[in-house]
């Protein structure tokens, strides 16, 4: 199947289909090395929850942020909307809209929970898990009144869904980070790098809306 074909199947019917009640069981290993994948109740293991929000329109997208440049850690690096998870959190899912409504003013009432994708496990220790939700069909990001937190946030961007589907976009990189060899994804944007964590949920949310075993 086409990039274009697979498009035209993934309107608000098809993301449903394809993601709804996506909890996979147990996080899996990324078998490049960019996850942990093990030590999932290890002691020191801190709990994160990002929205990895879908736009959809006649050009439908992801919905990514560019962390602001002051930030003590990941500075100016792209992100899902999210943060780590707090003792008044119910879920993950709760965590999730808590800190997409603090971080761009996406009011959790414009998103339709749609399920979780595997958790994603990080080199600094973080527990990510991967909340997909539908915004309001029809409204742009302009409609949807987004504002960028000052306080967190740089920017708030698109990847296309053409881009995602793609099985030749994202690209394996090396490089040493911190004194250690790191291989990471690293997918394309005229304007930002897309690397790390978020990249790689990308990854494993397009394998899944592709049908990939």
């Amino acid at each position: 199947m086409t990039v274009s074909a697979a498009i035209g199947l993934l309107d608000a019917a098809g993301l449903r289909a394809r993601l709804r009640d996506a909890d996979l069981v147990a996080p899996a290993r990324d078998p490049l090395g960019e996850g942990r994948g093990d030590g999932a109740d290890a002691v020191g293991t801190r709990l994160a929850a990002v929205l990895v929000p879908f736009v959809l329109g006649p050009a439908p997208s992801v919905l990514l942020t560019k962390r602001a440049a002051h930030l003590s850690a990941h500075a100016g690096q792209v992100s899902f909307p999210g943060g780590g998870i707090e003792p008044r959190d119910a879920s993950p899912e709760e965590a999730a809209l808590r800190e997409a409504e603090e971080e761009i003013g996406l009011d959790p009432r414009r998103v339709e929970l749609l399920g979780r994708l595997v958790d994603h496990f990080t080199g600094t220790g973080y527990r990510i898990t991967p909340v997909v939700g539908l915004l309001t069909p029809g409204l742009s990001l302009d409609a949807l009144g987004l504002r960028p937190s000052d306080d967190e946030v740089e920017a708030i961007f698109e990847l296309p869904l053409a881009v995602l589907l793609d099985r030749a976009a994202p690209q394996r990189r090396q490089a040493t980070i911190g004194g250690r060899a790191r291989s990471f994804w690293v997918w394309p944007h005229p304007e930002h790098q897309i690397w790390g964590a978020t990249a790689a949920i990308l990854v494993t949310l397009a394998a899944r809306l592709r049908g990939d075993n």
